[in-house]
């Protein structure tokens, strides 16, 4: 099973085309001075056949960006396309079908249907499309995550694990055109998360398929082809052929200029002086290291 992205790139032809992309994608909750802007102007392409992490510090805005990418959130402002479809302009229905047939989906809540056991969970999307699935790479998925002896359990039944992994097998089951992934090893082992990672890098690498993943581990990311940094709603950096080191080095970073400007915050706050006066910052609204919202 694959272990790092470098491992493949150097043998794999490039790929053609971008399988999604925003321009000045803008997301902001609330209003007025209370409103929080979690994504700012942001310009972004996800190459088609590509392995792509989104990286940043709690309340970077990763998890908004992908959200807005999988038309799972509006946006304030901007555009954002699937292939050749501009989402921003579907209406509900239309955005229901478009995540439906060509975008797959992990999360760490995993939203396994309770009522189903984990063979129709699996199989849900491509049921309610009335598509079959190819039953080589199901056989492929199921016996690749370890889930042969679970299929007829329901997810109470299972392990957060053992649902995780049904998730992972939902998302690929259709090989669908776009597979967004939100910390998908988060809640499973060390072993088990490799596994994940693997069929999400041998997805890429074997069928061509797109993957883009949120993540905080540095290990994880090592996965990719492409690593994008977020900070304060934009992207900030990115890095090609990651090593677990070089992204862990450069996730350090984040946290010494946080800690500058905490130091700033407390010397200003003793100086009686406004936060945002002293940091640069302008008040007309805040930064979004004040959300939860990756």
């Amino acid at each position: 099973m694959s272990t790092a992205a470098a491992e493949h790139s150097a043998s794999r032809p490039g790929a053609d085309g971008t399988a999604a992309r925003a321009r000045g994608l803008t997301k902001a909750y609330g209003t007025g001075e209370t409103a929080v802007l979690a994504l700012d102007s942001v310009d972004v392409d996800i190459a088609r056949g590509r392995f792509t992490a989104v990286m940043g510090p709690s309340g970077s805005g990763k998890s908004t960006l992908m959200h807005c990418l999988a038309g799972l959130d509006s946006v304030s402002a901007g555009q954002v396309w699937l292939g050749d479809t501009e989402i921003t302009g579907l209406k509900d229905r239309e955005l229901t079908r478009l995540r439906r047939d060509r975008i797959g989906f992990m999360f760490q809540s995993f939203n396994l249907i309770p009522t189903l056991n984990a063979a129709e969970n699996i199989t849900l999307p491509m049921d309610i499309a009335g598509k079959k699935p190819d039953e080589k790479w199901l056989d492929q998925v199921i016996d690749t995550l370890g889930l042969r002896d679970r299929l007829k359990h329901r997810p109470a039944e299972l392990s957060g694990g053992q649902q995780q992994r049904v998730a992972c097998a939902r998302a690929l089951a259709s090989r669908p055109e776009l597979i967004f992934a939100d910390e998908p090893t988060g809640n499973l082992d060390s072993r088990a998360g490799l596994e994940v990672l693997g069929i999400l890098r041998d997805a890429v690498d074997e069928l061509g398929q797109t993957v883009v993943m949120v993540t905080h581990d540095p290990g994880a990311a090592a996965h990719a082809d492409l690593v994008l940094f977020l900070g304060d709603g934009r992207i900030v950096d990115e890095m090609a052929h990651p090593t677990a080191e070089a992204v862990l080095e450069r996730m350090k970073r984040f946290d010494t200029i946080r800690a500058t400007f905490d130091d700033a915050d407390a010397h200003a706050v003793g100086d009686g002086a406004s936060d945002d006066v002293s940091l640069g910052k302008s008040t007309d609204k805040p930064t979004t290291e004040s959300t939860d919202k990756d």
